[in-house]
């Protein structure tokens, strides 16, 4: 069983949610707060699967609540939910330790989709907040062989795949791996293929 928190300044919010929630067998809403102070004291209390919370929070903010809510509990993940997009907003909570990041024009079937990602996975950013973050940013150049190795990783080819495809070494092509996971500022493997899926035409 899922449980969820959900912290969030706007009540009428808080219920759309729940109700949209108790319909889901693996899913339990155990707790709701209005502020970063009770979200904290929320999740000591009943030590949530998932948080669910926006940014902008009366008391203590979603980033300084997720930041020590990580501390406290690092099992815990937390999903931003907010109708910011901004870069730096995006990088206060993943440096706080968001293991998501939700737009609150996404679906539910979005969300839904994204508490159940970072339980299995660890980590879901919604992609318009990734193509916002990138293009928000300095412009990145990825070398021809980099291009190459994204779409390979997007097709679900092994590094030992890639390797042999390309006839290169497997660590060569772990090499180009990481820098391309260093120029985007990308989270873990998971969150890597999903954007070689999401980016394989990008760079042609």
């Amino acid at each position: 069983m899922i449980t969820i928190a959900i912290a969030e300044d706007h009540q009428a919010l808080i219920d759309g949610l729940k109700l949209f929630l108790q319909n889901e067998n693996d899913i339990q809403v155990v707790g709701e707060a209005n502020d970063g102070e009770a979200l904290i004291e929320l999740v000591k209390i009943k030590r949530p699967t998932v948080v669910l919370t926006d940014i902008r929070m009366p008391k203590c903010d979603g980033i300084k609540a997720t930041k020590i809510i990580k501390e406290l509990f690092p099992e815990t993940k937390v999903v931003c939910f907010s109708m910011f997009d901004q870069v730096e907003a995006v990088d206060q909570m993943m440096e706080a330790g968001a293991s998501g990041y939700l737009l609150k024009n996404a679906s539910l079937v979005t969300l839904l989709e994204a508490i159940r990602h970072v339980v299995k996975f660890g980590t879901y950013y919604d992609y318009n907040v990734i193509l916002n973050h990138h293009h928000t940013k300095e412009t990145i150049i990825l070398s021809t062989r980099e291009k190459e190795i994204l779409r390979l990783v997007a097709d679900g080819k092994s590094s030992q795949e890639i390797a042999d495809i390309l006839c290169i070494g497997k660590n060569t092509v772990d090499t180009h791996r990481k820098n391309i996971i260093k120029k985007f500022n990308i989270k873990g493997k998971n969150e890597f293929f999903r954007f070689a899926i999401e980016r394989k035409y990008d760079f042609m």
